[in-house]
């Protein structure tokens, strides 16, 4: 019964303790931080167990460690094995069939390779680290790490990289059971440049690659119909046969009473033209429940008006939305609802690498919104949401790669108790 004291069910009433503290006098501060500290370490043995890659992994199936050879196209031993851990449908810990994912995410997954050392070249870059990433499977896996049930939808190559980033899936607790392997086509590869201050541009290596393959016939539809948000990108709509699967994902979704969730996420180089991305982002903006852009997308969506100015974003709420978010970097994040709107301040830390920033934001909101979609309804809860997934976003650019640095739902706890303890 006493442990029941520490449990911390959602985010808004920890927050809510959180502002009391910071309103206290100093004294009480520091008495009633260590004390919500400690109640936070208790939580964690009662309330946390998605598996993530900073802990001893906690695997659905047998876990096999795919070693990658650069010199080696394949091994047929090797995929052998990881694919009879991939076979049947995904376990949970204790051998029970999964409840069906609350949040599933449709698109692309890949590998990125970002350069050791930033403020350099490709050329000129000594050295690469292997990342997994493609922006709706980080959302995939941000999600689970916070504690979130998700699932993954897309395509991958039958070699080492997709595999192993199927196995890293499952190792995150994402359901991967709607991903599919294609024979003919390579796992999707980016090279990322870092600026100094962590910016990054891409070099893609997909032409085609095995994401941009994924056939309707192939979805798991099963899957898609069951989930409470069904959550996806731009870059599926570049090409077919994929830009057709991903309509027809959409429109299950959406018949079956999912709220549809949309980051455009613009990588120009991937498109023929500036005006086919346009177009192409925009032909499925009215379907969406939920819009997540960044300064620049703005800029781009609406050819050259100010990302700032409230009658320009405005613009881009259509009648049926229900939330559109612009995201600002460190600056934090603003929201715009047919009832209320405003911005919640971001939390400033030291950049490593911005990649999977934004991805980790939309992790962290969609997390509380599965939990609880009234938070649409109240701005108050609205902000204590987006206050945490400003967080996520923050602390995922301290660390170099996308997955490698998404957050756990303690880690984004303790980095909002920061200003208190």
């Amino acid at each position: 019964m006493k442990n029941d004291l520490f449990r911390l069910p959602s985010v808004p009433p920890l927050l809510s303790v959180i502002r009391f503290f910071q309103n206290a006098s100093s004294d009480l501060c520091v008495f009633n931080s260590c004390f919500l500290a400690m109640a936070l370490q208790a939580t964690t043995s009662f309330c946390f167990s998605a598996p993530t890659l900073r802990s001893t992994p906690h695997s659905l199936t047998s876990k096999r460690r795919i070693s990658i050879k650069a010199t080696s196209s394949s091994s047929s031993s090797r995929l052998s094995n990881s694919r009879s851990n991939l076979k049947g449908r995904a376990l949970s810990s204790d051998g029970s069939t999964q409840e069906p994912p609350s949040v599933v995410c449709f698109g692309e997954m890949l590998i990125d390779f970002v350069p050791t050392t930033s403020g350099l070249s490709l050329a000129e870059a000594p050295a690469f680290k292997k990342a997994p990433g493609g922006a709706p499977a980080n959302v995939a896996v941000g999600i689970a790490r916070l504690g979130g049930s998700s699932a993954f939808i897309g395509k991958v190559g039958e070699d080492e990289f997709g595999y192993m980033l199927a196995n890293i899936l499952k190792d995150n607790n994402v359901n991967n059971k709607g991903m599919r392997f294609d024979p003919g086509a390579r796992t999707a590869l980016a090279f990322v440049t870092l600026t100094n201050e962590g910016e990054r541009e891409f070099m893609f290596y997909r032409n085609p690659s095995a994401d941009m393959l994924l056939e309707e016939s192939e979805l798991d539809l099963d899957l898609i119909k069951k989930a409470k948000i069904f959550h996806y990108g731009s870059i599926s709509l570049i090409t077919e046969p994929c830009k057709s699967a991903h309509i027809a994902a959409a429109k299950a979704a959406k018949e079956a009473g999912a709220i549809l969730s949309y980051d455009p996420n613009l990588r120009l180089p991937l498109w023929p033209s500036p005006d086919n991305a346009r177009d192409e982002i925009l032909s499925i903006w009215d379907i969406a429940d939920i819009i997540k852009v960044s300064e620049e997308e703005i800029v781009f969506l609406t050819k050259g008006e100010d990302p700032y100015d409230d009658n320009v974003v405005r613009k881009l709420f259509h009648p049926t939305l229900k939330l559109l978010l612009v995201t600002e970097g460190p600056e934090g994040c603003r929201y715009y609802t047919k009832d209320f709107s405003g911005r919640v301040h971001g939390l400033k830390v030291d950049v490593v690498d911005t990649t999977g920033a934004g991805d980790a934001f939309v992790a962290g909101i969609l997390s509380q919104l599965a939990r609880d979609l009234s938070l649409l309804q109240d701005e108050e809860r609205l902000r204590e949401a987006l206050m945490f997934a400003n967080a996520c976003g923050a602390l995922t650019v301290k660390e170099r790669g996308a997955i490698p640095a998404l957050p756990t739902r303690e880690a984004v706890f303790e980095a909002l108790l920061k200003p208190v303890v």
